[in-house]
């Protein structure tokens, strides 16, 4: 009995130290030397400052910037804890309550685009942390930027369409646009 321990303890101690410790600090160091940006959670930098992930989204509320697609995570917006969908479908009475109030928001906030309001500036993503939005639902937000900022229509147009990020390999996915470093160009335009 005593032999069979000892060997259940050393296979023990092998395993945690395999496992637990080696495996992990191999994989580590490789994607370290593999992929550094993405294995140090692909950090956008503004100004020499963290300012977000490539990742994950961020909320925006002022008019003076492109909204990105609604977060169903709590308790707050974007929660990288708390990842996850809302789980309603276009049946469900409280799912579109939700949907018509941020239809209202968002025609409150620019009366005078009476555009088709695209569906991802509605409805959140399946992780509820989705950092990008279709071109056209920046598009439809270019009005009411360029008036809260003062500026021309065009040159707002122009920015979102320079940001545009076309289909993976030219075939898979949708064109999108990822809305920090749209907004961090935005702040930077002269």
């Amino acid at each position: 009995m005593k032999h069979l321990l000892r060997q259940a303890f050393l296979l023990l101690f092998f395993l945690t130290l395999l496992t637990g410790f080696l495996y992990p600090l191999f994989i580590t160091g490789l994607s370290q030397a593999i992929f550094p940006r993405q294995a140090n959670g692909s950090l956008i930098l503004g100004n020499s400052r963290l300012v977000g992930s490539d990742l994950i989204g961020q909320p925006f509320t002022s008019p003076r910037y492109f909204w990105g697609r609604p977060s169903a995570t709590a308790p707050f917006p974007y929660n990288s804890t708390a990842s996850t969908g809302s789980n309603w479908g276009p049946s469900s009475a409280e799912f579109m309550k939700i949907v018509q109030q941020r239809i209202d928001l968002l025609r409150k906030t620019d009366l005078q685009n009476r555009i088709s309001i695209p569906v991802d500036l509605v409805t959140s993503s399946g992780s509820g942390l989705d950092p990008h939005i279709s071109p056209a639902a920046a598009l439809y937000q270019v009005p009411r930027v360029a008036k809260a900022r003062n500026l021309d229509e065009k040159l707002i147009r122009n920015l979102v369409l320079s940001h545009i990020q076309g289909r993976a390999f030219g075939v898979l996915g949708e064109s999108i646009i990822h809305v920090l470093t749209l907004n961090m160009a935005l702040d930077n335009l002269r």
